[in-house]
């Protein structure tokens, strides 16, 4: 017996494992937990409310710091364990690869550690074994393999001797042998994993924008508190008190809650989506996800169902359609819409179950599979005819088989019964029909001329033209001739269906101006039909293969990629290019995919979306996004999802920067008019408590618009402030800060004292804030359709009236009853500023029409 034959010896293998190290996948080092938590800190926002922390703190303004100090760690825990989840990535990577594996050492068979598998080792498999490590097929009886997860194919490889295997590869067939020739980051596999280390995770739209909004916050606070001091000085106020004002405009200036309520909205926004059948891994790419341009899909169990079916059955005179989707009972055989008449298929179909080593179980409304998914297929599609293993084993017995053999391209068995026996084949049609002599027909058996020939062959190019795959049947009643001098019954065309709700999926999506486009390792003409099946591929969409793609330079992809809606025969290192050139031409791209080969495409996309049922370990973590149906629909819910996220985020945008812009401008008119300060510090914390928590919170779970899906994706520059929000907070800000310096100065006016001033503007600011939320849903006042916008108002307008109006609360909080003629001031200064901007929205009517 050959060396190879015997396998290493232990000492061999133990050598060779000091020399190429462990077979499994390793990652660069990541930061460590310290050094993750850390950099939470880098943020502007976080670092403007760092600093006013420390000052309120020097000013003894304990209970503001606290607050602060709050929301700050909450941000910071957030942001770290969103960043440690990602880091597992390569960890669920590693977790794919077998953990033990059965080899043959010194001719002895042993059970080791897939870790101590060398290049070599002989590895013994079996249907259901995971391939422990990269080799060569050194002798195997049947031996399939399902290398989904690597090509993106749904039908298992046969492999013969010589052929290649990998590891992570499940074997669905056979047995055989295995030659070891590389492990760990040297394989396929591995080398997958170094392309996940090289696909760069870009900060989303939104933290982008969230990073600008804090940059401009900071400038404006620095801005106000210089010019709070140089007016104060300008008065003669002295130095200590200039400060404390200027904390007191800080605190109020700064949206000390926006990013708290960011995360807490986004958070909300999860379990919508969840229910909906999502789960969203990191929060920001929700609103990427609703803003993405371009979907980029994996064709096998996300576009299609992963389940091989019959679609069509042709033989002589008879060409009928089948209906039904994968292993579903529900389906018929018909011909030209009228159900066809069982013994002009019979024959064809009884060979079909007969000539199979698959098993099929009825359970419940569905069909459980066992075997090959051709052979399943062809069980399904006479099992809707009544045509069974079990019926047809009543009266004959399974004497002999021929496997499937790739030189033969067929396999054949010879079954007895009281007749005699018959041999029945299945395989190629072309190789079968070339065995044939005669034709069944509905006249009966009849010679196989030319014509007869030609009628079979355009039968078959008909089917491949639909992106069928074709299998051809036929009997011979001289078994004993073998597969010769065969009569040809008929053709079988099948196909991976694609999911019936995705056609629907896709017409929202391109409604809504995104681009879908269908990545797969399938063939061009497959891909293409299912593309057009489901509307993907329009009449002047391209296709670009593998091959095609390793011609062009990645400027030429660019150039190309707004028009191509398929990518056919392509690898995982052909997935991060499109993903690349999309991004390239400012796109913002999501990444749909299940097996290991477009974890590093899923990745590096803007938002990545994994399969949840059938999708790899590795690519879930690798994901932002989880569909837990793989349902390609499902995704377009989350786009509508992310899409309601932003609009409702620039709607408390909208609320929060115009109500502290109003407190700040209010207070800089009162210093402008000599007045002492409106507010003092714990009366603006509680402010922005009424005000910028619940409130805002509530106005972040706002319904859709209806027409949220009609409009065109937004650009991926474009800027929170977008379509006059600028002017908007602006002109509205303006007018709350006249209006709680109005009242004001009217109940100063009116002879009240500073405590009782205090308290109206106090109500002034409170009560205009919470009906210009009412504003911010839209033009105009809007008070229906979200009951918790309601609530939290209600709540925040309670609390206000308790702290005024209870003398517990007036001594700690500086307050006093406002009663009266004050009290229709503050309703007067509130209802200004909704009945101007009515009047102006009226007058903009008029002018347009």
């Amino acid at each position: 017996m050959r060396q190879t034959e015997r396998g290493l010896t232990d000492a061999e293998a133990a050598v060779r494992l000091g020399q190429v190290g462990e077979n499994r996948l390793t990652g660069r080092q990541g930061p460590g937990i310290a050094s993750m938590f850390f950099s939470q800190f880098k943020d502007v926002m976080i670092l403007i409310l760092a600093a006013a922390t420390l000052i309120s703190l020097l000013m003894g303004q304990g209970s503001e710091a606290v607050t602060i100090i709050i929301i700050v760690l909450m941000n910071a825990l957030m942001g770290f364990f969103q960043e440690y989840r990602t880091e597992k990535t390569l960890e669920a990577l590693k977790e794919l690869s077998a953990p033990t594996a059965r080899v043959r050492r010194g001719g002895m068979e042993k059970t080791i550690s897939a870790r101590t598998v060398v290049p070599g080792d002989l590895l013994l498999l079996e249907a259901g074994d995971k391939i422990a490590a990269d080799g060569v097929l050194k002798s195997g009886t049947r031996l399939s393999c399902n290398e989904s997860m690597l090509t993106g194919e749904s039908l298992p490889v046969e492999k013969k001797d010589g052929d290649k295997l990998f590891m992570g590869c499940i074997v669905t067939e056979g047995r055989g042998e295995v030659q070891v020739t590389s492990t760990g980051m040297a394989t396929e596999m591995g080398k997958i994993a170094g392309l996940m280390q090289e696909a760069a995770e870009d900060p989303t739209p939104l933290q982008r924008k969230l990073k600008q909004l804090g940059g401009f916050v900071a400038t404006a606070c620095v801005l106000i508190c210089l010019a709070v001091a140089f007016l104060g000085f300008l008065q003669g106020n002295g130095f200590l008190e200039m400060l404390l004002t200027g904390v007191s405009l800080a605190v109020a200036a700064i949206p000390e809650g926006l990013p708290a309520i960011v995360t807490i909205t986004l958070a909300l926004s999860v379990g919508r989506i969840l229910r909906r059948g999502a789960v969203i891994r990191k929060l920001h790419a929700v609103e990427s996800l609703g803003c993405a341009g371009v979907i980029c899909t994996d064709k096998t169990g996300t576009v299609t169902q992963n389940r091989m079916t019959v679609q069509r059955i042709w033989t002589p005179g008879h060409n009928c359609d089948v209906s039904g989707t994968g292993y579903s009972a529900k389906g018929s055989i018909t011909e030209g819409g009228r159900a066809v008449d069982l013994s002009a298929i019979e024959t064809l179909l009884e060979t079909g179950v007969l000539c199979s080593s698959a098993h099929i179980e009825l359970q419940g409304k569905e069909y459980r599979v066992e075997g090959d998914p051709t052979e399943t297929a062809v069980l399904v599609a006479a099992a809707k005819a009544g045509v069974t293993r079990a019926k047809l084993m009543r009266t004959r017995t399974i004497v002999s088989e021929a496997p499937f053999d790739s030189k033969r391209k067929c396999m054949s068995v010879t079954v007895r019964d009281r007749a005699g026996e018959t041999l029945c084949c299945k395989g190629a049609p072309d190789v079968l029909l070339e065995k044939c002599t005669t034709i069944l027909t509905a006249q009966g058996v009849r010679k196989l001329g030319q014509r007869e020939r030609r009628e079979v062959e355009n039968a078959m190019a008909l089917m491949a033209k639909s992106a069928l795959r074709v299998l051809g049947f036929a009997v011979s009643r001289t078994p004993e001739k073998g597969e010769r001098e065969l009569c040809f019954l008929g053709l079988a065309g099948m196909q991976d269906p694609p999911r019936p709700e995705v056609k629907q999926a896709v017409r929202k999506c391109r409604s809504a101006g995104i681009k879908p486009v269908m990545i797969t390792g399938d063939y061009r003409d497959t891909a293409l039909a299912i593309a057009r099946q489901t509307g993907i591929a329009g009449p002047g969409d391209g296709v670009l293969t593998g091959a095609e793609l390793d011609a062009m330079s990645d400027e030429q992809l660019s150039r190309v990629c707004m028009r191509t809606a398929v990518y056919a025969r392509v690898s995982p290192a052909h997935k991060l290019r499109i993903v690349r050139a999309y991004k390239t031409v400012g796109q913002i791209t999501a990444m749909t995919g299940d097996g290991v080969n477009d974890a590093p495409a899923v990745k590096e996309a803007d938002i990545g979306v994994a399969m949840g049922a059938t999708g790899t370990d590795v690519t879930k973590e690798a994901s932002s996004v989880i569909i837990l149906d793989d349902n390609f629909a499902t995704i377009v819910a989350a786009v509508e999802e992310g899409r309601v996220i932003y609009q409702n985020i620039r709607r408390f945008i909208r609320f929060l920067l115009t109500s502290n812009l109003g407190e700040v401008l209010g207070m800089l008119f009162g210093m402008l008019l000599r007045l002492p300060v409106m507010l003092l510090p714990i009366q603006i914390l509680l402010v922005n408590l009424f005000t910028d928590g619940l409130p805002a919170i509530a106005l972040g779970m706002e319904p859709p618009a209806k027409d949220i899906m009609d409009r065109p994706p937004r650009p991926k520059e474009e800027g929170l402030f977008a379509h006059g929000l600028a002017r908007t907070i602006l002109v509205r800000g303006t007018m709350l800060g006249l209006a709680s310096c109005g009242a004001y100065w009217a109940v100063l006016y009116r002879g009240g004292d500073i405590t009782l001033a205090r308290s109206a503007c106090f109500m002034t600011i409170v009560f205009s804030q919470m009906l210009h939320i009412f504003e911010c849903r839209g033009e105009g006042l809007h008070f229906g359709g979200n009951p918790a916008l309601l609530g939290a108002a209600s709540l925040s307008l309670l609390c206000t009236a308790i702290s005024v109006y209870l003398p517990l609360f007036q001594g700690f909080f500086g307050t006093a009853p406002v009663l009266g003629k004050d009290l229709l001031i503050v309703f007067a200064a509130v209802l200004a500023g909704p009945v101007i901007m009515e009047m102006a929205r009226r007058v903009r009517h008029l002018l347009r029409r």
